[in-house]
């Protein structure tokens, strides 16, 4: 859809006023992991994204990072690029939080704090610290939420968020071969990604018979584990036209909008429904479009039904009708709205959603980093044939909704359009 076309309708007088201008990451590494520190990938991430702006060091004066104690501080990375903040912030968060940081970095710029802000998220998520408590640094403690959840045997996330799946399939009559086609979708793109970890196409049987995680997710419903770093900039959309790359700008932003309760969230409302039933209420009327008017999403898929329930809720489909939506081929390239084009964090690479961020951007760009040829004006020349091993770029995209998640009863949203 055309920038004319929705401006008209847009109520928020902060809608496309700033832009996301740089993009930076690390390779996505499991086996031995990264074999670096933290502090090491977070610096070439923004670094990357810095250059990947055309940007200096010195053009970055805030810095936003998350993490769940498994980090570096923002003003050590800040350091070892010369930088010197005006601003910075370190947030305790994971899934998210990359949108509403986005949400933050709009504010401080609004503010006068500060003129162009890098958030990034570093983690060595597969040889250190891991989500369930293993790894080479296993020790976890019990405090925060962990107080509550571990007394009951909800130490990782797919035992905490699996009674949410079982009651889908109770309620709707879901079948585990129609979610797990969001793996099976996932991997046809990853297969055209160079950067993904896992690049193996794989069918709805081969995820049906890998072994039980935790009822009802197989193993391949799961995401992978990875060492990596992700840095994006944001800045006002007057200073993106300046530099390197076609703007993508921001719509709208929902940060960490929860349902009544965010611990016990089953305790009101049905126990399927995901914090996107109230998060899409600030999304699209402050976008000034609908669900219907996306182009691409970029649904959080720490697993399988994590993506159907957010494209339930956000409107993208009737409630009930995600299996239908995630299998008939909507989701697929070439469908009427791909989904997770980079093959998002069940095959990629696990970034708690930052990288998700990062595909939209460049899917607006229209380059997508994929296999297709560089032509003479050093351009990728896209030929949008999705069979393994090709294109991953959608044709003509215009407008991406990022759906962010921690939980059932907590999530995030972005939508950000072509400028």
């Amino acid at each position: 859809m055309a920038g004319s076309e929705i401006d008209a309708g847009t109520p928020r007088h902060l809608a496309d006023k700033y832009a996301i201008v740089g993009v930076g990451e690390t390779p996505y590494l499991r086996g031995a992991g990264s074999g670096r520190t933290t502090r090491a990938m977070g610096t070439d991430a923004v670094r990357s994204a810095i250059l990947d702006a055309g940007m200096k060091a010195s053009d970055i004066d805030g810095m936003l990072s998350y993490s769940n104690n498994d980090s570096t501080p923002a003003p050590f990375i800040a350091g070892d690029l010369g930088i010197r903040l005006n601003f910075y912030m370190d947030v305790y968060g994971g899934g998210s939080s990359t949108e509403a940081l986005v949400g933050i970095a709009i504010g401080v710029i609004e503010a006068g704090m500060c003129k162009a802000v890098v958030i990034f998220r570093s983690m060595n998520g597969y040889s250190q610290v891991r989500i369930g408590g293993t790894g080479a640094r296993s020790a976890v403690p019990v405090n925060g939420d962990a107080l509550h959840s571990r007394a009951y045997g909800w130490q990782a996330a797919g035992q905490m968020f699996a009674p949410s799946f079982m009651r889908h399939m109770h309620d709707y009559g879901t079948r585990p071969e129609q979610v797990a086609m969001v793996k099976v979708i996932h991997s046809e793109h990853a297969s055209n990604n160079p950067k993904a970890l896992y690049r193996k196409r794989v069918t709805v049987d081969e995820v049906l018979n890998s072994r039980f995680i935790v009822k009802p997710l197989h193993l391949l419903d799961c995401c992978v584990e990875t060492d990596n770093a992700n840095a994006i900039i944001v800045t006002t959309a007057d200073r993106a036209r300046d530099l390197r790359h076609h703007p993508v700008l921001i719509r709208s932003v929902v940060g960490r909008c929860c349902k009544p309760r965010a611990d016990m969230h089953y305790q009101h409302g049905p126990i399927s429904r995901v914090a996107g039933y109230y998060a899409k209420d600030i999304l699209w009327p402050n976008a000034g479009v609908g669900p219907e008017d996306i182009d691409i999403t970029g649904s959080y898929d720490a697993f399988t039904f994590t993506t159907m329930l957010q494209l339930e809720e956000y409107g993208f489909c009737k409630k009930g009708e995600g299996p239908e939506y995630v299998s008939d081929g909507t989701i697929r390239l070439g469908g009427k709205r791909p989904n997770n084009t980079s093959g998002g964090h069940l095959c990629e690479g696990y970034t708690h959603g930052i990288a998700m961020v990062i595909e939209n951007v460049r899917q607006l760009r229209h380059d997508a980093d994929d296999s297709c040829p560089i032509g003479p004006d050093g351009k990728r020349q896209h030929t949008y044939d999705y069979r393994e091993g090709g294109c991953r770029q959608v044709k003509d995209a215009e407008l991406t909704a990022n759906l962010g998640w921690a939980m059932p009863g907590t999530g995030s949203a972005m939508v950000m359009r072509r400028g």
